[in-house]
C-alpha cells in the first residue's frame, strides 16, 4: 500500500493566546488532484432505526444531528477536518503502526467518516473522544483514502477542541489511547504522539497489548508511542510545527494571524506543494473559539483551494438562516459517480467547484509571474486583512443584530474572491 505524507492539526489554548481564547487550525493534505469543498449541513432530526451511509459502509443514524462545515475531499462522505454549532472542531492525521496489515483496505469508516459523525452528534471534545472509541468498536477503520487506482489505507489520529479543552486521540488498528489538554499548545503530524500520559484509552488496551506480545512490564512505564509506532523517529513537520507553536506561543499573544502564519509556512513543509508524488495543502481551516464567560460565537476560517500560501481565508460564523452559497461545492454525480459503481473508481470525473477552477487560473497566471497576477495575489491578502479585523471587531460586540451581518460572509467573501480572479 502507499504510503502519503500529509496534514498536520494545531491547536492554542490560554494562557498562550489572545483574548484567551483556543485556537483551531489544520492543513488537509492530499493527493494534488483532488478536490476540497467547503459545505454546510444545518441540524436535522431521524426517523427512529434509520440508517446513514457513510463512504463506503452503512450504520446507526442518531435521532438528530448537529450543525455542521466541512472540509472535505469531494468524492468521500467524511470530511478532513471541520466544526459543529457546539463550536467543536476536529481533525484527522494517517499514522502507521505496528498493526498496520492489508486487512485495513477493507472498507469500514474512514477516518474522514468518523471526523464527520464526531462533529453532527456531540456537544464537547470530550464526548467526542468517547465517541471515536464506540465507532471503533462497533464498525473499525479501513478502506482506501484515495480516489484512485492507488490503493491505501492507514490508521488515524485526531485533534479534538471545543471551549473549554482539547484532546489528542491516537489509534492503532482497534486500540486507541487520549490525552486532555488544557493549557498551553499541542500538535500532532503522521506519527503517533501519545507517551505514558494517557487520560482516556480502549478498553482493557495495557491487558491486550500484553497478550499481543507488544508490551511486557518490564519494558516499562506503558508507553502509547513505543508501544504501537511503526517507526518511532520524529516526523520533522512535527518537530517543526511544535516548535512553531511554542516560538509565536511565548508571549501569550497567539492568534489568528499566527496560526496563519504556520499554516502557510513553506519552509518547515507545513504548507505543502505538492508535485512529484507529494501531497499538496489542498484545504486549510483556522478557528477561533471563545472562551470562560464570552458570549461570543466561535469564529471559523476555510480557504477551501489548495495551499493556503496563495489562498485567502473565508469566515463562517453558525447563524440563523446561514448561507454559503454553492462556489465551493462539487458537482454530484448520483449513481453515475465513480464512489458508487463497482468496480469502485473505474471512471474518473470533473470535481472542481467555481471556486477552485478560479482559484486553480489564477495560481497559473501566477507562475508565468505576470504582473496582473502578483497584483491579485496582493489584493486579496489585502482583502483577507480587512476582513480579520472586521471580524475580530464584529466578535468583541456580537449580539443578535449580528447575526444578520454574518450570515453571508463566506458566500460573500467567495464571490469577491472569484471575481479578483476573472480579472486576471
Amino acid at each position: 500500500m502507499a504510503k502519503p505524507q500529509s496534514c498536520d492539526t494545531f491547536v492554542a489554548l490560554p494562557p498562550s493566546t489572545a483574548d484567551g481564547c483556543v485556537i483551531f487550525g489544520k492543513n488537509s493534505d492530499r493527493p494534488d488532484d483532488e478536490v476540497q469543498e467547503v459545505e454546510y449541513y444545518p441540524s436535522k432530526e431521524h426517523q427512529p432505526g434509520s440508517k446513514v451511509m457513510c463512504t463506503y459502509i452503512e450504520i446507526d443514524q442518531v435521532p438528530k444531528t448537529n450543525a455542521v462545515i466541512l472540509s472535505k475531499p469531494a468524492w468521500m462522505w467524511g470530511a478532513e477536518m471541520g466544526a459543529n454549532q457546539h463550536g467543536v472542531c476536529i481533525g484527522n492525521e494517517a499514522v502507521w503502526t505496528k498493526l498496520n496489515s492489508d486487512d485495513d483496505l477493507t472498507e469500514r469508516l474512514l477516518g474522514m467518516d468518523i471526523v464527520r459523525l464526531v462533529l453532527e452528534r456531540v456537544k464537547t471534545s470530550k464526548e467526542g473522544v468517547e465517541l471515536i472509541g464506540e465507532l471503533l468498536n462497533n464498525y473499525g477503520q479501513g478502506g482506501s483514502c484515495y480516489e484512485s487506482t492507488q490503493l491505501s489505507a492507514y490508521h488515524n489520529s485526531f485533534l479534538l477542541a471545543d471551549r473549554t479543552e482539547a484532546w489528542v486521540l491516537e489509534t492503532a488498528g482497534r486500540f486507541w489511547a487520549a490525552e486532555l489538554i488544557k493549557e498551553g499548545v499541542r500538535n500532532i503530524s503522521n506519527q503517533l504522539t501519545i507517551g505514558t500520559k494517557i487520560d482516556m484509552m480502549s478498553p482493557n488496551l495495557i491487558e491486550e497489548a500484553k497478550s499481543s506480545g507488544l508490551y511486557k512490564e518490564s519494558d516499562g512505564d506503558f508507553n502509547f508511542s513505543l508501544v504501537f509506532a511503526k517507526d518511532t523517529t520524529p516526523v520533522n513537520r512535527f518537530v517543526n510545527g511544535k516548535r512553531l507553536l511554542e516560538e509565536y506561543s511565548k508571549e501569550g499573544k497567539f492568534g489568528m494571524r499566527d496560526m496563519a502564519k504556520i499554516l502557510r509556512d513553506e519552509k518547515n513543509e507545513i504548507c505543502r506543494l505538492g508535485g512529484g508524488g507529494l501531497s499538496l495543502s489542498t484545504g486549510s481551516q483556522i478557528s477561533v473559539i471563545p472562551t470562560g464567560a464570552s458570549l461570543s460565537p466561535p469564529l471559523h476560517w476555510f480557504t477551501a483551494t489548495p495551499n493556503p500560501n496563495v489562498s485567502i481565508y473565508k469566515p463562517f460564523i453558525f447563524c440563523p438562516d446561514v448561507d454559503l452559497g454553492d462556489l465551493t461545492v462539487s458537482p454530484k454525480f448520483g449513481a453515475d459517480d465513480p464512489l458508487l459503481m463497482q468496480p469502485r473508481f473505474s471512471k474518473t470525473v470533473d470535481r472542481r467547484h467555481a471556486l477552485y477552477k478560479g482559484h486553480d487560473n489564477f495560481v497559473k497566471l501566477l507562475n508565468t509571474e505576470n504582473p496582473m497576477g502578483l497584483m491579485i495575489s496582493q489584493n486579496l491578502k489585502e482583502l483577507e486583512d480587512k476582513c480579520v479585523d472586521d471580524m475580530m471587531e464584529i466578535l468583541q460586540n456580537f449580539d443578535e443584530n449580528s447575526c444578520k451581518k454574518v450570515s453571508q460572509i463566506f458566500k460573500h467573501m467567495c464571490n469577491i474572491e472569484l471575481n479578483f480572479y476573472k480579472i486576471g
